[in-house]
């Protein structure tokens, strides 16, 4: 029977198995560490790469109304001073009186979580965006910011892709992209840090349709997460009460994931109204408008946006899909990801490292490459190589044993069942895609 964990404990064993098996590390730790940041590690690499490839998929891929681009990471400050960020892109800091540490006051709750003391200084606005200079000469003319967002590059690029692909409302820019926030409090492993991936979508619609598809969006992000594996239960809707709407949006509502500490952010969809495409149009002095030939009407399109972050994305996979179980008398880990997913979706083990064994093993390994991610491992006894597959959520496991050279038959062990099934090799692609499915 499979076993959950909750709170703490299931967040130690998934910050633990990573480190362990590869998904992330913190950066820079042979100097000791630098807070907030990660490097993402083999396996964690394949998956972060599989939860933006599975985004483009469903947001691009599927669709023939989004268009993706990629946008500068640096920015002119025009750009975030049209958007508000200049002026509005702030949480409010305090630091404890008694031991000097610094958080943010609206996480806190009052009480220090370094020292116990309630004693802070007065909140005061801290601007979270990066600032930089651009070229060798340090002065105005020079400052630049990282992005905090994706999602204003896709604004300033509305009339250049309007233009080149002839798309009329509504119709969407997709992007994937890294941003960065000088978050007071990063926390919670990659949940949330000063540097990490968004895949966010801007919608342009006619103002009169903006609330239909506000609440198609939801639907559909929502419907995105429980395909990909994620239960019914670990998912809830948390729509904005109108006092706590950001100063753009006309409607807000967050998909949030049952994390260990609790319901949290996990996606946000918002309808930002004409706001950006106005503002903009304003600070430029560049119409952005659309131009509806059939009602000879020019008006500016209202926007739905939902933003999701990758990494927090991936984290949240991660938590969903991990489970002990019992199999022959033996606790193992496993996570049950879903195909797409999974950091290898099969993985090619020779039974002995004899030559003519192993030749053969990387004939399988040849055919399946082309097709999905492989892992190809020798060492240790079986057992525990389809342990350590398991652990790392591999769905399928090839194991060529000596019948093989004889009959050209492999063994396909599956993750959640642990069935064993014979499978000539000329029908193993075909066998393992339909499986992956």
């Amino acid at each position: 029977m499979a076993e959950h964990d909750s709170g703490d404990d299931l967040l130690e064993k998934i910050t633990n198995l990573a480190k362990r098996r590869g998904f992330f590390f913190p950066s820079a730790e042979i100097y000791g560490g630098f807070r907030s940041a990660y490097d993402y590690g083999p396996l964690g690499v394949n998956m972060l790469r599989n939860v933006k490839n599975a985004w483009w998929r469903s947001m691009v891929q599927l669709r023939d109304d989004i268009v993706g681009i990629d946008a500068a990471i640096l920015g002119p400050p025009a750009i975030w001073a049209a958007s508000g960020h200049l002026e509005t892109f702030t949480d409010p800091l305090v630091d404890c009186k008694k031991c000097k540490e610094r958080w943010r006051e609206d996480k806190i709750d009052g009480v220090c979580p370094n020292c116990g003391s309630t004693e802070f200084t007065e909140a005061r606005a801290f601007n979270l965006m990066f600032k930089t200079q651009a070229g060798p000469v340090e002065g105005e003319g020079a400052t630049a910011y990282l992005r905090p967002e994706t999602a204003q590059g896709m604004f300033t690029n509305f009339a250049n892709v309007l233009a080149t692909t002839r798309r009329k409302p509504p119709f969407g820019i997709a992007q994937i992209g890294k941003s960065f926030r000088n978050e007071i409090t990063p926390q919670n492993s990659i949940f949330r840090t000063r540097e990490f991936e968004q895949m966010e979508m801007e919608f342009f619609v006619p103002p009169a349709e903006a609330d239909t598809w506000y609440r198609y969006w939801i639907e559909t992000r929502h419907r995105w997460y429980l395909e990909l594996g994620i239960a019914p239960e670990k998912l809830r809707l948390h729509e904005h009460a109108a006092a706590d709407l950001s100063h753009y949006s006309r409607g807000t509502t967050d998909i949030e994931f049952d994390f260990p500490w609790g319901f949290d952010e996990l996606e946000g969809i918002a309808n930002r109204g004409d706001y950006d495409l106005t503002q903009h149009a304003n600070a430029s002095g560049v119409r952005l408008e659309y131009f509806d030939q059939a009602n000879n009407e020019r008006y500016v399109p209202y926007v739905i946006e939902p933003a999701a972050g990758a990494t927090r994305a991936m984290m949240a996979f991660l938590l969903a899909a991990y489970e002990e179980d019992v199999v022959e008398g033996e606790t193992r880990s496993v996570l049950r990801l879903h195909p797409r997913l999974a950091p290898y979706q099969v993985a090619v083990l020779p039974l002995s490292k004899k030559p003519d064994l192993e030749g053969l093993s990387r004939e399988v390994l040849g055919l399946l490459q082309p097709h999905v991610m492989c892992d190809f491992d020798l060492t240790q006894s079986i057992g525990r190589r389809y342990r350590r597959q398991d652990e790392i959520g591999t769905p399928l496991c090839v194991t060529i044993d000596f019948d093989s050279l004889e009959d050209r038959a492999v063994t396909v062990r599956d993750r959640d069942t642990t069935t064993q099934t014979r499978v000539a090799i000329d029908d193993l692609v075909a066998t393992v895609l339909t499986r992956l499915v």
